[in-house]
């Protein structure tokens, strides 16, 4: 979706996405520009099961709120759509009824699919960790997860490494294997 060639404004993009015509689409705010998501069914299925695992260990520990691929956020004059974000209770109460929650995630999870553009993911990266965001971005062609956390060094985790929650969700590991369906 293109409007003009000016950058839009963060007011302007709500007025846009808000619009019935664009009811059923997921848009982003990037840099300026909307971006309509789109994935496919495998990265959709790696989301799935990431959000389900969270799921799970936020019924054991009930600290904050998680949300899936149709939740957006706020990241500074951006809208992001992650496939899989997690906000803590002592920064939101209560959850958000908006379209676009004003408080960013404390996590943020981005699960590639062939749609996705190298330099747009890397620019969200950048912003999110601004915003004092963890990102875990999840590569379910090569089966890694790089994680990026504030004020951290970034790394890459494999099948034979596990994934953990670190002090945003302490006790929560998740054998990175475990992320990626197995196909018989």
């Amino acid at each position: 979706m293109t409007v003009g060639t000016q950058p839009i404004t963060a007011e302007e993009f709500e007025r846009l996405a808000l619009l019935p015509e664009n009811a059923d689409r997921r848009l982003e705010l990037i840099g300026g520009d909307i971006v309509e998501v789109v994935s496919n069914n495998y990265s959709s299925m790696v989301a799935s099961r990431i959000n389900g695992f969270l799921f799970v260990y936020l019924l054991q520990n009930p600290v904050g709120y998680l949300t899936g691929a149709d939740g957006g956020y706020r990241v500074g004059d951006e809208r992001y759509i992650p496939d899989v974000a997690f906000v803590s209770k002592s920064r939101q109460p209560a959850p958000s009824r908006d379209a676009y929650n004003a408080i960013t995630p404390d996590l943020a999870v981005e699960v590639l699919s062939p749609s996705d553009q190298q330099d747009i993911l890397r620019l969200k990266i950048a912003n999110y960790l601004a915003a004092g965001t963890t990102v875990w971005v999840v590569n379910p062609d090569n089966q890694t997860v790089e994680v990026y956390t504030p004020g951290q060094r970034a790394y890459r985790l494999g099948p034979a490494d596990t994934l953990t929650g670190g002090d945003l969700l302490p006790g929560f590991a998740l054998p990175v294997k475990d992320i990626f369906p197995q196909e018989e």
